[in-house]
């Protein structure tokens, strides 16, 4: 039996959905009243701003150890924000999954999640928390840990959702509790894609401080904004380098424990290579006995 050929798609969807695009693109560009003559200028006026950051003057290597300061602030404020959407989202992405949950509470949290997702955290600092609790980075942490809800949340549910339903079947024929269901059967299935869900969280949270602090909330984004307030754009070259070598190294060490974390070690348990030939000959001779 011969497959049949795939039918060609027709040509002309193709063409309306690219002219749609073209147009979508063009409407936008005449919208924000874009600067096409204006271009042109940018690689010179990046060259003139990296050239008195990196160049003429060179970096002050003595406000290292403020700018190292102000980073490990961005730091800490990232990972307390990751705590707080973490340990909220979890009941959430649970409420908000549709195979535990009915369809109507499922419906709700999601759109929940979908409201505090939608709003930025700059936006929730600068309205909400910075004139509750003034500047620093206590509204930086409060904005990012809300904000990781909304992402967390959603992420969340939707490994629920993936689940295998035979260790829940199993938990609930031994006569488990609701919650004992949940913690048995879909926990464990889903922990290590969330844990890692929550560290690739804490990355993003991490330039999200940065920018934060533009807006008073605390960490290297103000030390930034102060060393351009100034000119001293030597201090504004140090802060970059900071920021570049700590989020390369952040990111790397925590896209290698994702792997972990997802992946497992890789390796066998010790004496498993000596164990499996004696097994494998052990086996052979009992099929071949009679």
């Amino acid at each position: 039996m011969t497959a049949s050929r795939p039918v060609r798609p027709a040509q002309r969807t193709k063409h309306i959905a690219t002219a749609l695009v073209v147009l979508v693109v063009a409407a936008a560009a005449f919208t924000v009243d874009v600067k096409i003559e204006r271009l042109p200028d940018l690689p010179g006026a990046l060259v003139r701003i990296f050239g008195r950051m990196f160049l003429e003057p060179a970096p002050e290597w003595s406000y290292l150890p403020e700018a190292f300061g102000s980073m490990m602030e961005s730091i800490q404020i990232a990972w307390l924000g990751t705590i707080i959407g973490a340990v909220l989202s979890l009941p959430l992405g649970f409420f908000g999954a549709k195979n535990i949950t009915s369809r109507l509470v499922s419906n709700i949290i999601r759109q929940l999640l979908n409201v505090i997702r939608a709003i930025p955290e700059i936006l929730v600092a600068v309205v909400v928390f910075i004139p509750m609790v003034g500047l620093g980075a206590y509204p930086g942490m409060l904005a990012i840990g809300v904000h990781s809800i909304g992402t967390l949340g959603k992420l969340s549910a939707e490994v629920i959702e993936g689940i295998d339903p035979g260790p829940v079947e199993a938990a609930r024929a031994a006569g488990g509790r609701p919650v004992q269901i949940q913690r048995w059967g879909v926990l464990p299935q889903v922990l290590p894609e969330i844990v890692a869900f929550w560290l690739y969280r804490f990355e993003i949270n991490i330039r999200a401080s940065a920018i934060l602090g533009a807006v008073g909330a605390g960490g290297v984004g103000e030390a930034l904004v102060q060393s351009l307030v100034f000119r001293r754009y030597d201090r504004a070259g140090m802060v970059v380098i900071v920021v570049i070598v700590v989020t390369i190294l952040i990111d790397t060490a925590s896209g290698w424990l994702r792997r972990r974390i997802i992946q497992g070690g890789g390796g066998a348990p010790h004496g498993a290579d000596r164990e499996q030939p004696e097994l494998a000959e052990a086996n052979a001779a009992a099929v071949q006995r009679p």
